[in-house]
Protein backbone atom coordinates (compact mmCIF):
# COMPACT_ATOMS: atom_id res chain seq x y z
CA UNK A 1 0.00 0.00 0.00
CA UNK A 2 1.43 3.59 -0.88
CA UNK A 3 0.87 6.61 0.86
CA UNK A 4 -0.95 9.32 -0.42
CA UNK A 5 1.15 12.33 -1.04
CA UNK A 6 -0.49 15.23 1.64
CA UNK A 7 0.87 18.05 -0.75
CA UNK A 8 -0.59 18.99 -4.04
CA UNK A 9 1.48 18.16 -7.12
CA UNK A 10 2.40 22.07 -7.41
CA UNK A 11 3.01 22.42 -4.08
CA UNK A 12 5.78 19.63 -3.95
CA UNK A 13 7.32 20.55 -7.38
CA UNK A 14 7.66 23.79 -5.34
CA UNK A 15 8.85 21.94 -2.36
CA UNK A 16 11.61 20.36 -4.17
CA UNK A 17 11.81 22.93 -6.37
CA UNK A 18 14.04 24.71 -2.74
CA UNK A 19 15.81 21.89 -2.40
CA UNK A 20 19.67 23.63 -3.31
CA UNK A 21 23.22 21.33 -4.58
CA UNK A 22 24.99 23.80 -2.46
CA UNK A 23 25.81 24.42 1.24
CA UNK A 24 24.16 21.68 2.09
CA UNK A 25 23.94 20.45 6.00
CA UNK A 26 26.00 17.87 5.03
CA UNK A 27 28.38 19.98 2.99
CA UNK A 28 28.47 22.77 5.90
CA UNK A 29 29.27 20.00 8.54
CA UNK A 30 32.39 18.20 6.68
CA UNK A 31 33.35 22.26 5.69
CA UNK A 32 33.36 23.09 9.49
CA UNK A 33 35.61 19.90 10.49
CA UNK A 34 38.21 20.64 8.18
CA UNK A 35 38.72 24.07 9.13
CA UNK A 36 38.23 23.14 12.39
CA UNK A 37 41.55 20.84 11.90
CA UNK A 38 43.36 23.68 9.76
CA UNK A 39 42.60 22.97 6.08
CA UNK A 40 42.06 25.81 3.72
CA UNK A 41 40.29 25.05 0.70
CA UNK A 42 38.59 26.10 -2.42
CA UNK A 43 34.59 25.17 -2.63
CA UNK A 44 32.92 24.43 -5.90
CA UNK A 45 35.61 24.97 -8.08
CA UNK A 46 34.48 26.06 -11.32
CA UNK A 47 36.85 24.98 -13.52
CA UNK A 48 36.84 21.01 -11.68
CA UNK A 49 34.76 18.19 -13.72
CA UNK A 50 31.66 18.10 -11.37
CA UNK A 51 32.72 20.94 -9.34
CA UNK A 52 34.16 19.43 -6.16
CA UNK A 53 32.15 20.58 -2.74
CA UNK A 54 35.38 20.85 -1.70
CA UNK A 55 38.99 21.05 -3.44
CA UNK A 56 42.48 21.39 -2.62
CA UNK A 57 44.16 22.56 -5.80
CA UNK A 58 47.55 22.43 -4.79
CA UNK A 59 47.53 18.80 -3.44
CA UNK A 60 45.30 18.04 -6.64
CA UNK A 61 42.83 16.23 -4.19
CA UNK A 62 38.58 17.10 -4.14
CA UNK A 63 36.15 16.14 -1.97
CA UNK A 64 32.09 15.32 -3.31
CA UNK A 65 29.61 15.22 0.13
CA UNK A 66 26.81 13.03 -1.71
CA UNK A 67 23.23 13.03 -0.21
CA UNK A 68 22.59 9.25 0.44
CA UNK A 69 19.01 9.73 -1.89
CA UNK A 70 20.30 12.07 -4.23
CA UNK A 71 22.89 9.99 -5.16
CA UNK A 72 21.90 6.50 -4.46
CA UNK A 73 24.10 5.15 -2.04
CA UNK A 74 23.21 1.72 -2.27
CA UNK A 75 22.50 -0.40 0.84
CA UNK A 76 21.70 3.09 2.50
CA UNK A 77 18.59 3.44 4.77
CA UNK A 78 18.51 6.70 3.83
CA UNK A 79 18.52 6.08 -0.31
CA UNK A 80 14.78 4.56 -0.03
CA UNK A 81 13.40 4.97 -3.72
CA UNK A 82 9.95 6.76 -3.19
CA UNK A 83 6.53 5.17 -4.44
CA UNK A 84 5.43 7.18 -6.76
CA UNK A 85 6.57 8.76 -10.01
CA UNK A 86 8.69 5.47 -9.60
CA UNK A 87 9.89 5.63 -13.87
CA UNK A 88 11.03 9.44 -13.68
CA UNK A 89 12.80 8.90 -9.94
CA UNK A 90 14.97 6.02 -11.14
CA UNK A 91 16.02 7.66 -13.95
CA UNK A 92 16.65 10.51 -12.20
CA UNK A 93 19.01 8.95 -9.93
CA UNK A 94 20.87 6.68 -12.32
CA UNK A 95 21.28 9.46 -14.25
CA UNK A 96 23.01 11.42 -10.58
CA UNK A 97 24.83 8.30 -10.40
CA UNK A 98 26.21 8.19 -13.84
CA UNK A 99 27.33 12.08 -13.87
CA UNK A 100 28.94 11.56 -10.45
CA UNK A 101 31.06 8.71 -11.96
CA UNK A 102 31.71 10.46 -14.82
CA UNK A 103 32.95 13.27 -13.05
CA UNK A 104 35.59 11.35 -10.82
CA UNK A 105 36.79 9.22 -13.59
CA UNK A 106 37.20 13.25 -15.45
CA UNK A 107 39.11 14.50 -12.23
CA UNK A 108 41.46 11.06 -12.03
CA UNK A 109 41.98 11.59 -15.33
CA UNK A 110 43.15 14.96 -14.87
CA UNK A 111 46.00 13.68 -11.70
CA UNK A 112 43.26 14.32 -8.93
CA UNK A 113 42.54 11.88 -6.18
CA UNK A 114 38.80 12.12 -5.43
CA UNK A 115 37.49 11.22 -1.92
CA UNK A 116 33.74 10.94 -1.75
CA UNK A 117 31.34 10.88 1.63
CA UNK A 118 28.03 10.44 2.20
CA UNK A 119 25.85 11.81 4.51
CA UNK A 120 25.00 8.74 6.50
CA UNK A 121 28.94 8.72 7.30
CA UNK A 122 28.61 11.61 9.07
CA UNK A 123 27.25 10.36 11.66
CA UNK A 124 30.54 9.93 13.84
CA UNK A 125 32.69 12.90 13.43
CA UNK A 126 35.71 10.47 15.27
CA UNK A 127 36.05 8.54 12.21
CA UNK A 128 35.69 11.36 9.59
CA UNK A 129 38.46 13.02 11.19
CA UNK A 130 41.35 10.62 10.53
CA UNK A 131 39.80 9.72 7.33
CA UNK A 132 40.03 13.21 6.10
CA UNK A 133 43.43 13.74 7.47
CA UNK A 134 44.80 10.38 6.01
CA UNK A 135 43.29 11.23 2.24
CA UNK A 136 44.55 15.20 2.58
CA UNK A 137 47.90 14.89 4.49
CA UNK A 138 48.53 16.94 7.14
CA UNK A 139 47.77 20.97 6.84
CA UNK A 140 50.69 23.56 5.30
CA UNK A 141 50.80 26.28 7.51
CA UNK A 142 49.49 24.83 10.88
CA UNK A 143 51.60 22.89 13.03
CA UNK A 144 52.13 19.48 12.87
CA UNK A 145 50.95 18.70 16.34
CA UNK A 146 47.41 19.74 15.88
CA UNK A 147 47.20 17.47 12.72
CA UNK A 148 48.30 14.56 14.76
CA UNK A 149 45.81 15.27 17.11
CA UNK A 150 43.19 14.17 14.32
CA UNK A 151 45.40 12.04 12.34
CA UNK A 152 45.15 8.76 14.23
Amino acid sequence: MSMVDPLSKRDRSAFMARIGSKDTRPELVVRKLLHAMGYRYRLHHKGLPGRPDVAFTKRRKAIFVHGCFWHAHRGCAFAHAPKTHTEYWQAKLEGNCVRDKRNEQRLTALGWEVLTIWECELTSGDRLAPQLATFIGPPSYRSTKTWRSWHK
